[in-house]
């Protein structure tokens, strides 16, 4: 007879500086025979298909997700967990659970959703064996140590291997079901925030220490997982910071002793973390962005990284745009904006048509506290029913400045947002998006980038935010104080 294990996830990344709350039209829920048959690059798909490779019986649920956004709504949280439970109960008796989840997602008025959600699945199915995986970027907690017998987290940043992940996460669950014997987990958190574009993996210190990672995991057979999980920066909460995780087979020493070692050997680089990339201020990068220009090293790419999308910033930030319009050099080089998050000015433009003038304010509708909407008199150049399914756009020519304007709270990495509204992106001079680090579509196209440090509730310079709940000293806000490595 066929193993049975139960399957689906809840995953988002949640800024708490981001005052938009993520609602039932942000989220995207797969059920049934839908979430069976995605064919992604995620970690819920990557333990679909190690599943099936296994010959398991896969009982499906729901995966959530959304792009990174501000907290949850707590209504529709619960409406879906209610659901995910029922889902569950009906399933029983089960031989495993797999989920895909993310480890940084927020609920407004409950807090953590993974430690809520393990919390309720464990008093559905207490002896069932409990596996997941988590984002790199998950903060890590108590609850989720105490609710969930394994975990392994992406070692990649930007996360191209999400789904081995979930394959791993799957070998883990099926080692357990196999054994009968609960893995042992250990983990130590350090007082650290860190963001992604001073983690990533491809360069030091990360390139290092992931290898490391890597090589216990090889190394010793009955180490099952090893992982670096780097928190989450823009979210004001009373635990953040990175920890590191160790699970075994059946050696809770080994496990206690790996997490330690691998703390202390983190914490001994924690000050060479910087930024990988040419990092400059908003005036110096436009200025700097000319010169490229000028030697003919173009198209430029900026990364708007304060007010980056797919770090759940609100993503209606205009600082930057309004320098742009101000600069009649910059102006003159026709850059390209994408994109910026703006529903009653897509709604104007559509009601208006392609070849018409529009006056109106741009920006901050949602995010009113960090920026000024900017007031354009602009011409309508094209317009794209969703695109993608995921949003509309309306690409405008503000004085020569080409902004494309979007209906919904997307990401903005995808080069092919521009191929939408008639840009040829590798012919531009000058390109701005949303982003913090490049990903690899838009990496393609720079032949020089800058992430120029804007304000938004995804800010590089930390010290720019008002922390309340987040506990001190943390190093960068807090420099030179001791730390007492110790497990969690």
């Amino acid at each position: 007879m066929k193993k049975r294990v139960f399957v689906g996830g809840f995953h988002h990344e949640s800024d708490t500086f981001n005052p938009i709350i993520t609602g039932k039209n942000d989220i995207k829920v797969r059920r049934g025979q839908i979430l069976l048959d995605m064919k992604t690059s995620s970690a819920c798909s990557g333990i679909i298909s190690e599943l099936k490779e296994n010959n398991i019986e896969i009982v499906p649920s729901m995966l959530a997700g959304a792009v990174p956004n501000g907290e949850w709504d707590k209504d529709y949280y619960l409406q879906l967990r209610a659901e995910f439970l029922n889902d569950l109960k009906a399933s029983m008796p089960l031989d495993g659970i797999c989920l895909a989840l993310h480890g940084s997602m927020r609920i407004k008025e409950i807090g953590e959703c993974e430690g809520d959600l393990l919390k309720e699945i464990k008093k559905v199915a207490p002896k069932t064996p409990l596996v997941a995986s988590l984002d790199m970027h998950c903060t890590f907690t108590k609850a989720m140590l105490d609710f969930c017998d394994a975990y392994v987290g992406y070692k990649c940043a930007p996360h191209t291997d999400e789904f081995e992940t979930g394959q791993q996460a799957v070998k883990m669950l099926l080692e357990e079901m196999k054994t009968g014997k609960k893995p042992k987990m250990s983990a130590v958190r350090l007082p650290f925030l860190v963001a992604g574009e001073q983690s990533e993996t491809s360069v030091e210190p990360m390139k290092s220490f992931t290898q490391y990672l890597r090589k216990i995991e090889k190394d010793n057979d009955e180490v099952m997982a090893a992982s670096v999980l780097m928190g989450f920066p823009w979210a004001d909460t009373e635990i953040n910071g990175v920890t590191l995780l160790v699970v075994t087979k059946n050696d809770k020493k080994l496990a206690d002793r790996l997490a330690i070692e691998l703390a202390n050997k983190f914490w001994s680089k924690h000050k060479d973390f910087h930024f990988y990339n040419e990092t400059k201020s908003p005036i110096d990068t436009i200025n700097a962005t000319k010169i490229y220009v000028k030697e003919g090293n173009f198209p430029v790419v900026i990364s708007d990284s304060g007010d980056n999308p797919t770090a759940g910033s609100s993503g209606d930030q205009v600082s930057l745009l309004n320098l742009v319009l101000k600069d009649n050099e910059m102006v003159k080089l026709n850059p390209v904006f994408e994109a910026i998050y703006d529903k009653e000015v897509v709604e104007k433009a559509f009601k208006l048509g392609p070849g018409n003038q529009i006056e109106t304010l741009l920006g901050a509708k949602y995010d009113t506290g960090k920026c000024k909407p900017v007031k354009i008199k602009a011409t309508i150049v094209k317009l794209v029913e969703r695109w993608k399914q995921e949003a509309n756009l309306a690409l405008l020519n503000i004085s020569g400045v080409q902004v494309i304007v979007v209906d919904e709270h997307i990401g903005c990495y995808d080069p092919d947002m521009m191929r939408a509204v008639g840009i040829t992106p590798e012919k531009q001079n000058v390109i701005i998006v949303k982003l913090g680090y490049l990903e690899p579509e838009i990496r393609k196209i720079a032949k020089h980038s800058i992430m120029a440090l804007t304000m938004g509730s995804s800010d590089e310079l930390f010290e720019r935010l008002t922390y309340k709940k987040l506990p001190r000293p943390i190093y960068p806000l807090d420099k030179d104080f001791p730390v007492e490595i110790k497990l969690m």
